[in-house]
């Protein structure tokens, strides 16, 4: 964790508290649930919700999350706090769940953008897909369980965190476009790709198929012809699983021109395209 100096210095602990309070630091990761605290002091889980409140009004706890907290270690004067790894936050407020999108394609190099807004591919349902939790934006999206494959699992501060593979970020990008950075960068992180030593268009076609749909197989086709035109096999294969109907390039743009190879409407910028 990172932590700044600015605000009031947590209140005073009894002598008590603060052999509990260590415990507490000692069988913790980055975040401090209720469950954890039950389980550490040994209390029930109604004592242990009444203590973490009450270090929460004196200052040791930053309450993050419902039910979930961010300690504050003795050695440091202040609980206004900002957490260093929101990977691990989302794991524990999310999970089932990994991280996906733009932050698994700067993860894997295949981009040098850095993002400040973390991407979650979740199985719970969430009411508000944009949160700020502890200093840090989340972009959250639901997933049936179906769509949970092709994962890594990545240690983050002591905690197995998941994370879609190389293969898996393409094709989160062809799935979830608007999601996912938006169609220029999806397009730099798919020739990136390419080059890169993650290039395994077996792979991609097998996750392809694992994923079952029409305009991700469409949209991959189109592009990779566009811009990779030498990756024959996989335009074959995207041509020959291409569904009946109409996708969007970009759901979240306005399409105007139909590609009426790949069944595909474009935003009009990209009229050079071919029909």
């Amino acid at each position: 964790m990172t932590y700044s100096e600015k605000g009031s210095p947590p209140a005073g602990l009894g002598k008590l508290e603060r052999e509990k309070y260590s415990a507490l630091l000692r069988g913790t990761k980055v975040t401090l649930s209720v469950t954890e605290a039950a389980r550490i002091l040994g209390l029930p889980k109604k004592k242990a919700t009444m203590f973490l409140s009450l270090l929460a009004k004196k200052g040791w706890l930053k309450r993050i999350y419902q039910g979930i907290y961010i300690p504050v270690p003795p050695e440091f004067e202040s609980s206004n706090i900002v957490a260093e790894e929101p990977f691990v936050i989302a794991e524990k407020i999310f999970s089932p769940c990994y991280i996906g999108g733009m932050n698994a394609a700067n993860y894997w190099d295949l981009t040098e953008q850095i993002f400040l807004t973390v991407t979650v591919m979740t199985q719970k349902p969430v009411r508000k897909h944009q949160q700020e939790i502890a200093g840090t934006k989340f972009l959250l999206h639901t997933l049936k369980p179906k769509y949970f494959f092709g994962l890594k699992k990545i240690w983050f501060n002591d905690v197995k965190v998941n994370m879609s593979d190389p293969s898996r970020t393409i094709i989160d990008m062809m799935l979830f476009p608007q999601f996912c950075g938006g169609t220029r960068f999806i397009v730099d992180v798919l020739v990136c790709y390419f080059k890169s030593k993650h290039r395994d268009v077996e792979l991609l076609m097998s996750y392809l198929k694992q994923g079952n749909n029409g305009a991700a197989i469409k949209r991959m086709g189109f592009l990779i012809e566009k811009y990779i035109p030498e990756q024959t096999e996989l335009i074959n294969f995207c041509a020959n699983h291409m569904t009946k109907g109409y996708s969007k390039l970009n759901p979240s743009l306005e399409n105007s021109k139909l590609i009426t190879k790949w069944n595909l409407w474009v935003p009009e910028n990209w009229k050079d395209s071919k029909t």
